[in-house]
């Protein structure tokens, strides 16, 4: 017999005993040695009740711990209460260690992810039903171009159409927003039910270079189609050309009466010969933009880089009468770049400033480097020009388009097809009357 049992025994035992005992001095004594030994009868069952009610106050603690999730409770062994106590004791603190141990697993696979949701690219926010915003990530603050955000309604400052589109997108569903810093966002909502209440997710991702290297490839391709239709037709006419000057010259002009209609039917032979060959040379340009070289990459100081485009161009600078000056505010940052072509790309930028400030005086030119963020930097060409209109604005980096009278529309698209090549962007703007920048971003080593 267990210990417990064996106390309850001796327990009832000994209220039996005092029971009778108090009837028997009840009857034989009077009623005050009766009243005493009453009162040592309550007093054992309310020991008796104590000793029970041990139990119940264990599992109530116990019960109470789980509620609260208060997991540092320990029971003791009841050395005195026997071996079923001191076993019932070892399963509560078991199964407390087990809650302990579950929810620490618990809080660390938060924390791993709430880890991943706060270093990863993609903008990750959520809200509910009311706007209310209950997680938002630092990549969805930098996409969005905001600090802090409380309500999805308080986008309407920076991105007034993004809340009700937010709003209204379906679980599921993809929309394509473009900011006002130009970056195209593909955004991706999922609605998930938190508590019984409606969550809606939404990633939001920048595939602005990835649609421009799309649109970087299609131009490609579409000057190699016209370049190899173009040549294919006009190499013959220029052969035929020839062939027909030698007819003219041989066979018909010793033998004509009319040497004023041969000196013009040569005439407008040597003329179509010219445009021809003109076409055949205007296409051979494009060769370079659709068999850009691979570029080879060095670690690169961009002082350094900055500092050897700005000796090569500052002779033609002071001669136009171009005031130039360099601010290098991140001198010592390295790039990982192919520096032959960052030069080209910086030589091209200064020489189209150089053509925009022609007729504008107090020509300035200011090239400045600094940090973007911890991972890029930025090269900025600045004039204080005419600008550029917005719909030029819109064309400038398409192939063949230009605004120069001698331009041939190939010099920006190289240049951004060389900054995507580093994995950076080229990027411009502009307002008419107030002068052009052109940023080239790029990353860090």
């Amino acid at each position: 017999m267990s210990h417990f049992s064996i106390n309850i025994f001796l327990r009832i035992l000994l209220l039996t005993v005092t029971i009778t005992a108090g009837v028997w001095l009840w009857r034989l004594a009077g009623v005050i040695p009766g009243i005493a030994l009453i009162i040592l009868i309550i007093i054992q069952i309310y020991g008796l009740y104590y000793y029970l009610n041990r139990v119940n106050r264990k599992l109530t603690l116990f019960l109470e711990s789980i509620r609260y999730e208060d997991f540092s409770i320990r029971f003791n062994a009841d050395n005195k209460m026997g071996k079923s106590f001191r076993e019932l004791n070892q399963q509560f603190n078991e199964v407390l260690d087990a809650f302990r141990q579950t929810r620490a697993e618990k809080e660390a696979n938060l924390k791993y992810i709430d880890t991943i949701v706060q270093h990863i690219s993609i903008g990750m926010l959520s809200f509910d039903a009311e706007g209310k915003i209950e997680l938002i990530n630092p990549s969805a603050f930098r996409l969005l171009n905001i600090y802090r955000l409380r309500n999805i309604a308080e986008l309407k400052s920076t991105h007034p159409d993004l809340p009700e589109l937010l709003l209204q997108l379906r679980s599921g569903n993809k929309i394509l927003y473009r900011t006002r810093q130009e970056q195209q966002l593909s955004i991706h909502a999922a609605t998930i039910r938190l508590q019984g209440r409606l969550v809606k997710l939404i990633s939001l991702q920048n595939i602005h270079t990835e649609l421009q290297e799309k649109e970087l490839e299609a131009w490609q391709n579409l000057t190699k189609i016209l370049r190899h239709e173009i040549m294919n037709s006009v190499t013959p006419i220029v052969s035929l050309i020839g062939t027909m000057q030698e007819i003219v010259e041989q066979d018909i002009a010793p033998y004509t009466q009319q040497p004023e209609a041969i000196a013009d039917l040569q005439e407008a032979l040597q003329t179509v010969e010219s445009r021809s060959k003109g076409i055949m040379n205007f296409v051979n340009a494009y060769r370079d933009y659709t068999t850009l070289p691979k570029p080879q990459f060095t670690d690169v100081n961009l002082k350094a880089l900055i500092t050897s485009v700005s000796n090569l161009l500052l002779p033609e600078l002071r001669q136009a009468g171009v005031h130039y000056q360099y601010t290098p505010e991140a001198d010592d940052a390295y790039i990982h770049a192919d520096i032959a072509q960052l030069q080209m790309v910086l030589i091209n930028l200064i020489k189209n400033a150089m053509d925009a400030l022609e007729h504008t005086t107090a020509a300035d030119i200011h090239v400045k480097t600094y940090m973007s963020n911890p991972q890029q930097v930025c090269i900025a060409i600045i004039d204080n020009g005419p600008g550029i209109d917005a719909d030029a604005l819109n064309k400038i980096f398409i192939p063949f388009y230009t605004t120069k009278k001698k331009g041939s529309g190939i010099g920006l698209s190289l240049s951004q097809q060389i900054i995507q090549s580093h994995g950076g962007q080229l990027k411009v703007s502009s307002r008419n009357e107030e002068g052009t920048t052109f940023y080239i971003v790029l990353g860090v080593v």
